[in-house]
């Protein structure tokens, strides 16, 4: 089996004002079907804890390549491995409704001692998958930003239990949600997220201060959200964001209400 498919309904909990499934929604729908394929050969995070290993995902990256669907309707999350490195696996996926791709991307996983908290050989769990070697954004390249122009906002965030992870850490969403947060509303309802790029580079634990300052780059639609803790680096997100055209009202939208 190269590709794992999971089939989810979206739900309000991932949905925007417009009723359409959120970027944040689909990261979070694709974390889910990684943790489900996991399952198959009795790897997840759940399974792997009382051997002292824990799960922790280096890098996502994702483009958004369609009009995302709306709140009941069904999709499909396909993921693979899709190359090994000595202590990295990648995983690539695709999200698809009515058999168009409208979001993809990739991402390198590690796992650690949960003792030492360094990395181990990922084969112990990677060997268990077949390989399957599609890339959804061409070859796995290093993660690089691009150059800072100017600073437009700086926020504090205290970490609370519901930024928490069953890793007792800062979870994914929390930190995307932190530098989205520093841009305007305005430019968030007259723009959608194109691309997005993160890097996780320390953890982070509940009753600490993050400070993430957003900057402009030369491309206008770019930025560059830079999260610390202490001084240190903690995570490295880059959006490419595009002006939305003409807006439709919801209530034209003829959503299709699945019965339960």
């Amino acid at each position: 089996m190269n590709k794992y498919t999971q089939t989810y309904f979206i739900t309000n909990d991932c949905m925007d004002i417009n009723y359409k499934l959120t970027p944040i929604g689909a990261v979070m729908l694709f974390q889910d079907c990684f943790a489900q394929y996991m399952t198959t050969e009795h790897v997840a995070a759940f399974d792997v804890i009382s051997d002292n290993i824990y799960w922790v995902v280096a890098e996502l990256n994702m483009e958004f390549t369609a009009e995302m669907p709306f709140w009941s309707e069904k999709i499909d999350v396909s993921v693979w491995v899709s190359e090994v490195a000595k202590l990295r696996m990648y995983a690539d996926f695709e999200l698809s409704h009515n058999g168009k791709v409208f979001a993809k991307g990739n991402s390198c996983w590690f796992i650690l001692s949960t003792e030492t908290r360094r990395p181990l050989p990922i084969k112990l769990i990677a060997d268990k998958f077949e390989i399957c070697e599609e890339f959804t954004l061409g070859e796995h390249k290093k993660f690089s930003l691009s150059e800072e122009k100017e600073a437009i906002k700086t926020i504090t965030h205290k970490t609370n239990l519901s930024d928490i992870d069953f890793n007792n850490h800062v979870n994914n969403k929390s930190y995307i949600n932190i530098a989205n947060a520093t841009l305007d509303k305005d430019f968030k309802l007259t723009h959608f997220l194109k691309k997005m790029n993160v890097k996780f580079m320390k953890e982070a634990f509940i009753d600490e201060v993050l400070t993430c300052t957003t900057y402009r780059t030369d491309d206008s639609n770019t930025f560059i959200h830079k999260i610390e803790k202490d001084g240190d680096a903690v995570c490295d997100i880059s959006t490419v964001w595009e002006l939305k055209g003409e807006q439709t009202e919801i209530s034209t939208y003829p959503l299709q209400i699945r019965s339960f």
